[in-house]
């Protein structure tokens, strides 16, 4: 199965109104101490524990210590943990690789490239092809991105059942401190006049083998947040 798709895209400072761009989218140890000798014993003190001793032994009372009940008999069997939730665990891992995504993201268009990065592993199909779209665009106009966005994501429905699990994630993408430059000065791009600093982005997912994939983004301009 192909890993790209092309899908058009914008830097962040370019996010449209309508289908709005991303902008750029993307355990105790315990220690025995032996206890010191005590110096200068008499024999007749010895002789004395020993006997003592003996008695002890021979003495089939219940103070016998083979009659005392083990200290750890109670944690010989534990009771196993129930497993988690299969819905709660996928919903943490497909926020997971939501994550990773942007991160990975940020960091091509911070340096207008995805060489050294991991957005591969993250995404495919459109999400992967919107941002190799992207690092072209701006490596053309001789721009980059600047600082970061910043999320309010929540996975809004999730199905395993089928051969390919799915996901769906809606964030609140909040791009006001992501700024797009031009390379060579660092000069910033002020954003357009109607340009919304944050609106709603929707993120498609897919389980390829055990690794969750990022397949779509979806912003959109005009559902602010």
């Amino acid at each position: 199965m192909s890993k790209t798709e092309e899908r058009a895209g914008t830097a962040p400072n370019d996010v449209p109104q309508q289908g709005c761009a991303t902008g750029p989218v993307a355990p105790p140890r315990v220690s025995a101490r032996r206890r010191p000798g005590v110096l200068f014993l008499s024999l007749g003190l010895i002789t004395a524990g020993l006997m003592a001793l003996s008695a002890c032994s021979s003495d089939g009372g219940s103070d016998s210590p083979a009659k005392q009940p083990s200290a750890t008999s109670s944690s010989a069997h534990p009771s196993a943990s129930p497993s988690a939730d299969p819905q709660t665990a996928s919903r943490k891992d497909v926020l997971a690789t939501y994550s990773a995504f942007w991160d990975e993201q940020v960091k091509a268009y911070n340096q207008a490239d995805i060489k050294g990065t991991d957005l591969k592993k993250y995404a495919t199909k459109k999400a992967l092809g919107q941002a190799m779209a992207d690092v072209l665009v701006m490596q053309q106009a001789g721009t980059a991105t600047k600082g970061a966005p910043t999320h309010r994501a929540e996975v809004t429905s999730l199905t395993l059942t089928g051969s390919i699990p799915k996901a769906t994630v809606r964030d609140c993408l909040d791009i006001s401190h992501w700024n797009t430059i031009k390379k060579k000065s660092g000069q910033v791009k002020p954003f357009p006049s109607a340009q919304p600093l944050r609106y709603i982005t929707t993120a498609k997912a897919e389980k390829w083998g055990k690794q969750w994939l990022i397949t779509e983004v979806t912003p959109d301009g005009k559902q602010t947040c």
